[in-house]
């Protein structure tokens, strides 16, 4: 319909059909939604999992992240994971030496992310979980203040899906936005900045191990790696090298070509190399173009970095560009504002909390927002505290992955996957303890959940973590 107001269309009512009726509904099948699904699932409750591409996994799979950057601290993680090394889909763990900032981390292998896929689908439909695939989520149900479902827009139309409680995993916190609750953006105050964002690409017919030989022949050119495989198999999943500053730093000399990211990971997964080096600043993930022109841009940056690689890397040569995300990775956005926000000096100093539902032991990783080198250190391990994943203003909605209620600097630690799946593995059960319990998941009796975590083998408390 069109207004008198050039820049706005008016949409007439109408009446939005019920598709499912649930008691708990997951928005976002990516790294986090999966993992609360399958948990409140596996506590009794009937639950439907909204994703808006084909596939689970989000930026472990489609993204081609394929690797946490920390370790995998218990319950469906770690499960998740043996599974995936039971098919060849991951390796073993590795401790790595950061040269840069000093000490060492224990990070989870990399996971074949086609494994990934499969295995997330499995476990939800072992669960009952009810997947809805290629369905966008366009707003939330609202009784007052109170969540009773979400409005999805998919092949079959505008369709909605009743719930009692709502578990926020689509990253950018959309649905608690879209809700009312409170937010901050990225760094916060008038003129907010984000992390850049980035795309990962393959190289394919890599020389994994002349390229480790290289490495460990010259370490100035690699600040912080893996450990070197011991066997020649090892290499399909044990290669983990951040830095490379003099060598694109030389090669841009050499061509000319503007690089705009001097420190970049590669790691291999199943024999590929996976890399994460594409940067650009100054976007905003919650803008249409923006993220389209980002992507322009990181098409263009692919081509330079692959250059690179083949050029002045040794092992590299014959290498060939393999896959290239279809998703832009974007490392913040919104932070939602809950019963309680996240302090970096929280992330830092370990800080104990009784309401803790995770022990997390992720390297702090920030990119910093100006284009600086990264900041990637390993600390020691901290707590999640579930009021961050309970949203002010809002009743009957939990909010699990990067869009918790933190501050930019212990979200340099909380955005990444440990910590994200430890959240979305908390949120579930919340949910289903709640409706089990007849409460709120405001007013759910914390010690209850912790009780399923803990038989669950996960870690509440910093002090719970084992060392490697």
């Amino acid at each position: 319909m069109v207004s008198s107001d050039p820049r706005v269309i008016l949409e007439p009512a109408q009446a939005v059909p019920v598709l499912l009726d649930v008691d708990v509904v997951v928005v976002g099948g990516g790294t986090t939604g999966p993992l609360a699904a399958i948990c409140a699932a596996r506590q009794g409750a009937s639950v439907a999992l909204v994703e808006r591409f084909g596939s689970l996994g989000g930026t472990l799979t489609l993204g081609l992240n394929t690797k946490p950057s920390g370790a995998l601290a218990g319950g469906l993680p770690v499960e998740l994971w043996n599974l995936a090394r039971a098919q060849g889909g991951a390796g073993r763990d590795y401790v790595a030496r950061l040269g840069k900032s000093g000490g060492t981390l224990t990070i989870a292998s990399p996971a074949d992310p086609d494994v990934m896929k499969l295995l997330l689908v499995k476990l939800c439909r072992e669960a009952g979980v009810r997947l809805v695939f290629e369905a966008f989520v366009s707003r939330p149900i609202l009784e007052g203040c109170r969540i009773g479902g979400v409005i999805i827009e998919g092949k079959g139309g505008r369709q909605a899906i009743r719930a009692k409680v709502a578990i926020d995993c689509s990253a950018d916190g959309d649905i608690a936005a879209k809700a009312g609750a409170p937010f901050i953006v990225g760094t916060g105050g008038e003129n907010p900045a984000m992390q850049p964002v980035s795309v990962y690409f393959t190289m394919r017919h890599v020389d994994l191990e002349r390229l480790g030989t290289w490495v460990w022949e010259h370490p100035d050119n690699v600040a912080d790696r893996g450990a070197r495989p011991e066997r020649k198999e090892d290499y399909a999943y044990g290669l983990w090298l951040a830095g490379f500053n003099k060598p694109i730093q030389d090669f841009q000399r050499r061509t000319g070509i503007k690089l705009y990211r001097e420190r970049i990971t590669l790691k291999s997964t199943n024999g590929e190399l996976y890399v994460n080096a594409t940067r650009v600043l100054n976007v905003s993930g919650l803008s249409t173009l923006e993220i389209s022109d980002a992507i322009v841009e990181c098409y263009r940056q692919i081509e330079a970095y692959a250059r690179f690689l083949k050029e002045d890397v040794p092992g590299c040569e014959k290498a060939t560009l393999g896959v290239i995300a279809p998703v832009l990775g974007v490392r913040e956005t919104r932070h939602i504002l809950g019963d309680y926000v996240l302090t970096g000096d929280d992330v830092m100093t370990g800080a104990r909390f009784e309401d803790s539902i995770a022990a997390d032991n992720s390297a702090l990783d920030i990119h910093d927002v100006s284009g600086a080198d990264t900041d990637f250190r390993s600390l020691p391990p901290y707590e999640i505290p579930y009021r961050c994943l309970v949203p002010q203003g809002v009743e009957q909605l939990l909010v699990a992955g990067r869009c918790i209620s933190v501050d930019h600097i212990a979200h340099g630690r909380a955005r990444n996957m440990p910590a994200c799946m430890a959240e979305g593995q908390a949120a579930g059960i919340a949910a289903a303890v709640a409706i089990r319990t007849e409460t709120t998941v405001r007013a759910v009796d914390v010690r209850r959940v912790q009780r399923v975590l803990a038989d669950m083998k996960m870690p509440i408390h910093a002090d719970q973590i084992v060392p490697a």
